[in-house]
């Protein structure tokens, strides 16, 4: 049995690793992602401190992010667990903590309204772990015990 060789030119090295890096930066990204916007009407905003970035379906949010829509904005979230979070216009959420093992349908998550209405309809974590489920107002704290609520800020 014959063996071929392959030679890869050196000048298609540097192109090869940059294609590699890539690969690898966009798996982290994924892992980083905490979840999607599977729809978005109007202006909504999503990031941290000063760094905001205009958002459109498809896109991600991740732990610790500011999401805000504007009065004639809203927004559908739906995190790696299978949360679907319905934001309503004059919103402002933190996804304060968001961690999910798939394998283990183990983690946590909290968020915060600040201002604004949202559905909620819990994923895995939810069924799993309700007590690791915390939604923060800034009057109140509510432990998850359903799996559809809405939660409204004046």
């Amino acid at each position: 049995m014959k063996r071929l060789h392959m030679k890869i030119p050196y000048v298609l090295l540097p192109g090869l690793i940059c294609i590699l890096a890539l690969f690898i930066s966009s798996a982290q990204a994924q892992e980083a992602r905490s979840g999607t916007f599977k729809t978005v009407q109007g202006t909504v905003t999503v990031g941290q401190g000063d760094a905001k970035r205009t958002v459109a379906s498809g896109l991600g949010v991740a732990e610790a992010d500011r999401i805000q829509t504007d009065a004639t904005s809203a927004a559908v979230l739906v995190l790696r667990d299978g949360t679907t979070i319905a934001i309503g216009p004059n919103t402002t959420v933190d996804l304060s903590r968001f961690q999910f093992d798939a394998t283990t349908q183990q983690g946590n998550l909290a968020i915060r309204v600040l201002q604004g209405t949202i559905r909620m309809v819990t994923g895995l974590l939810g069924k799993v772990q309700p007590d690791n489920v915390k939604v923060t107002t800034p009057a109140s704290t509510v432990s998850v015990r359903g799996t559809d609520f809405i939660v409204e800020v004046l």
